[in-house]
């Protein structure tokens, strides 16, 4: 993982919610997971496609498990 730091604004900052807060770091973190997802189903020998079709249907259910959680 990236040892570059990432700083949280805090409440004085100016910003309206935590979620906005956050949000920088929380996108900067999956676009990192998702580049090492890829580079490592690369070595393994599957295509860039077939990773990112892979990590595109988790995605879709982990969405499906939060939306059946709260309903």
């Amino acid at each position: 993982m990236s040892q570059q730091s990432h700083a949280v604004a805090t409440p004085a900052g100016h910003v309206v919610t935590a979620r906005e807060a956050l949000e920088p770091l929380y996108l900067h973190l999956e676009q990192e997971a998702e580049a090492r997802l890829v580079a490592a189903a690369i070595r393994a020998g599957w295509s860039a496609e077939e990773a990112l079709s892979a990590i595109d249907d988790l995605k879709l259910e982990d969405m499906q498990a939060i939306v059946s959680r709260k309903s």
